[in-house]
């Protein structure tokens, strides 16, 4: 197996200019720009020696201290080869990625995941809209800049009868909490036994 994902990475960086490919762990991983990721996705489906016909997901991963912070990750099988390859390229929160749509209409959904919960714009997508977020939802949660608590919280009040919308209300000081001296906080009730 090997052997037949290094004839593949080989074929892939030889039709494809600027493709970088990576083994770990037994897998090929392609990185291409993203604006090359149309080219790249059709060559791995139609190339004979490769036969990527099968769109298994797309996923998205954050690094919010790169200038292109985050991974838009492909994975595709070849079921005559029996092998997978992980398709990546990256992007910032301005620069849309081109919608794998007309290559693999399975992508559909998982694009519109991506945007909703990351954030990252699909050029020529036919329905980019939020598919797993709330109405009126603000932020994108798998971000890692996102709190944890978010930004509002969601409970039925039973006096109108209907679903209520509020700020979260944290009862510390959560979201200041100063994480260069954790040891140190505001006195707790009964640090004044231990003296001092």
């Amino acid at each position: 197996m090997d052997e037949i994902l290094k004839a593949i990475a080989e074929k892939a960086a030889a039709a494809l200019p600027g493709l970088e490919a990576r083994f770990a762990f037994g897998e090929l991983t392609l990185a291409c720009e993203a604006a090359k990721i149309i080219e790249t996705l059709t060559f791995l489906r139609d190339d004979a020696d490769c036969q990527f016909i099968w769109f298994i997901d797309i996923a998205g991963a954050d690094y919010p201290r790169r200038d292109k912070r985050f991974d838009v990750v492909y994975h595709l099988m070849s079921p005559r080869k029996n092998v997978r390859v992980r398709v990546k390229c990256a992007t910032d929160e301005d620069t849309p990625v081109p919608t794998a749509i007309p290559v693999f209409p399975a992508a559909d959904w998982y694009e519109r995941e991506i945007y909703d919960l990351f954030g990252v714009l699909f050029d020529g997508h036919p329905d980019l809209r939020r598919i797993l977020t709330d109405y009126g939802f603000e932020g994108h949660p798998l971000r890692k800049d996102f709190p944890m608590t978010g930004f509002v919280e969601v409970r039925y009040d039973e006096e109108e009868k209907r679903v209520r919308y509020e700020p979260v209300k944290l009862t510390q000081e959560f979201r200041q909490f100063d994480f260069l001296s954790p040891w140190e906080g505001p006195p707790l009730p009964g640090d004044e036994k231990a003296g001092g």
